[in-house]
């Protein structure tokens, strides 16, 4: 009977089948392993961003207003007033309005069905109009602090953002054809990517946004030719081979975030800011930062500064024998930098000859929806969590700026991998974005506290580095501003600031798009404007407003900004190992490949 039984099954059924015997045995397996880990917390934080004193207090500032919640309750009725009768009047055959549509920038609804279908339609609408009423109505709440306000708006939003229709089997149009037309296979795949996901991250929900497998650092991206010449503990220095026959006198380094790799700025030839300075002439050096481990947990921010761009400055040398050179900081790589510069100003070392900065903070003040996760509660629960382990997670800090834009970096994977089913689709950005890095205890904690929490660089001797009072209104060097229009991670007018301490002179330049592709716009692309002004108002809406928008990309305006602060002296093309310092290993090295997994 056995045999009979299993000969008139289907090959599909077999698969679904076998399928679902492996997946119960995962899922119990990986549910009791995380049962046994949670159940031997001693005192488990329950609320570790401190969000539910940030909503009781919002609460009680709403309940004392009672007339203005009514009427808040009255306008969201009348727009549903208005939804009931557009829908009836659609489904009757006729012309209605749209009562809530979404931005032209959101892709949750951009499966026909949401617009042609008059059930989905109405769900989409529903959900439109009811997530703007509590996004409005907590944001109007009068009397909460400027911390617990942000707090209150930013998480309002995770919540909405989460309880979006299109999260859900029976109320996405996309989830519910796939389901019929492949029997359910779809779920029984998607059950199976999410298990995946719960085991790579040993209990904790690691979303996986690209195929991994498509792409190798070195091999498919990273692979603009050239040798490491350089290594310390905390860095390696990678000299790129020249494509020019000449090259501008004054040799260039480049200081990406470690919070990221810095392959953002080599990923494919086509995009790679390094490969496209290489071929206008400039002799490249990137600092490629180790993935740090417990053994570095004891690092500064002053060793991030002394072992990375001053060691970097003196490699420089020896391997050109040229000491004054342009310098490019990237994000926290830029905060360092200006950290430097002024540290090298109160040694007298002039060897910068121009500074640029890539969508970098100094002044933190205003620095956006990162401060949600700035208070002494999560700071607290942060330092404790990083002095078990000597350092923070990788994926803590990737999961921190993948909540920024929560429905296109976590909610749409959710969608394509657990509810269709599907493999995640092969990009390189999104790799990258995967391919996260840990934080020393000491210097994380130093730069929360003394730049995010206390906003100390700002203050002239605020912060101290290697026993010199850093003050950045003390340098005088050349200085270009890039900040990006839609950066949820350094905001635009958070990054102008920085023009109006300086004492040298500042070019400003304000790029479209956000944190990492206005940053990196290859000019072939032809995608994306930029604006100048040579005017410094305080203000950074009067900056705009007088600005002048030009088509592309900013970089062909920062290569002959950075090649005149040189004077436009070219010499020979050097090559690696022309100096001082011998090749260790082709590029792209090796700390780059170590992984926090």
């Amino acid at each position: 009977m056995g045999d009979q039984s299993t000969s008139t099954d289907t090959p599909s059924e077999n698969s679904l089948r076998d399928s679902m015997v492996n997946i119960a045995a995962r899922s119990h397996r990986l549910v009791t392993e995380f049962l046994a880990q949670h159940s031997t917390d001693d005192s488990p934080n329950l609320d570790p961003l401190n969000i539910g004193s940030a909503f009781l207090t919002m609460s009680a500032r709403l309940m004392s207003d009672p007339a203005k919640l009514v009427e808040a309750q009255m306008s969201l009725w009348q727009n549903y007033v208005d939804l009931w009768r557009t829908t009836t009047e659609r489904m009757l055959g006729g012309e209605a309005d749209t009562v809530a549509a979404p931005a032209r920038s959101d892709r949750r609804f951009r499966d026909p069905a949401w617009e042609e279908n008059e059930v989905f339609n109405f769900i989409k609408q529903s959900y439109l109009l009811t997530s703007r009423w509590l996004q409005s109505t907590v944001s109007a709440v009068e009397g909460l602090d400027e911390k617990t306000a942000q707090k209150v708006d930013f998480y309002t939003r995770q919540f909405t953002d989460a309880m979006s229709p299109s999260n859900f089997l029976l109320t996405n149009p996309e989830v519910l054809r796939a389901t019929l037309e492949s029997g359910g296979e779809n779920l029984v795949k998607g059950l199976k990517n999410l298990l995946d996901d719960l085991e790579r991250g040993k209990g904790k929900l690691q979303i996986r946004m690209t195929d991994t497998e498509a792409f190798k650092v070195g091999q498919n991206i990273a692979v603009t030719p050239g040798q490491v010449i350089y290594r310390n503990q905390l860095m390696e220095i990678i000299q790129y081979n020249p494509t020019t026959e000449t090259a501008d006198k004054a040799p260039l380094l480049i200081i990406p975030p470690w919070i990221n790799k810095y392959y953002i700025l080599d990923l494919r030839p086509d995009n790679s800011f390094i490969r496209w300075a290489v071929q206008q002439g400039h002799t490249v050096f990137v600092v490629s930062w180790v993935n740090p481990d417990a053994n570095l947990a004891g690092k500064t921010f002053s060793d991030y500064m002394l072992e990375g761009p001053i060691a970097a400055m003196d490699a420089i040398q020896l391997a050109t024998g040229e000491r004054r050179i342009n310098v490019i900081g990237y994000c926290i790589g830029g905060t360092l930098l200006a950290c430097t510069l002024a540290y090298l100003k109160a040694k007298g070392d002039d060897r910068v000859l121009s500074a640029t900065f890539f969508t970098t903070l100094v002044d933190f003040s205003q620095a956006g929806e990162l401060s949600v996760f700035i208070d002494e509660e999560q700071l607290t629960a942060l330092e404790q969590k990083m002095a078990e382990k000597g350092y923070l997670e990788g994926r803590e800090m990737a999961t921190t700026f993948n909540m920024l834009r929560a429905n296109d970096l976590i909610w749409s994977f959710v969608v394509n991998n657990y509810l269709l089913g599907k493999e995640p689709f092969p990009f390189d950005l999104l790799y990258w974005n995967s391919d996260s890095t840990r934080m020393p205890a000491a210097m994380h904690k130093f730069y929360l506290r003394k730049m995010y929490q206390e906003n100390k660089l700002v203050e002239p001797g605020g912060v101290t580095l290697d026993g010199v009072p850093i003050d950045l209104t003390t340098i005088e060097t050349p200085v270009y501003i890039v900040a990006t229009r839609e950066d949820h991670i350094a905001p635009w007018k958070s990054a102008y600031l920085a023009s109006q301490i300086y004492s040298g002179s500042v070019r400003f330049v304000l790029a479209a798009s956000g944190h990492i592709a206005g940053v990196v716009n290859h000019p072939a692309a032809a995608k994306y404007s930029h604006w100048t002004n040579n005017r410094r108002p305080k203000n950074p809406d009067a900056w705009l407003k007088g600005a002048e928008e030009h088509a592309g990309s900013w970089w062909p305006n920062w290569d002959a900004w950075a090649k005149a602060q040189a004077g436009n002296e070219m010499i020979p093309a050097r090559h690696p190992g022309d100096g001082k310092l011998s090749p260790i290993e082709p590029a792209p090295g090796a700390y780059v490949l170590v992984t926090s997994d």
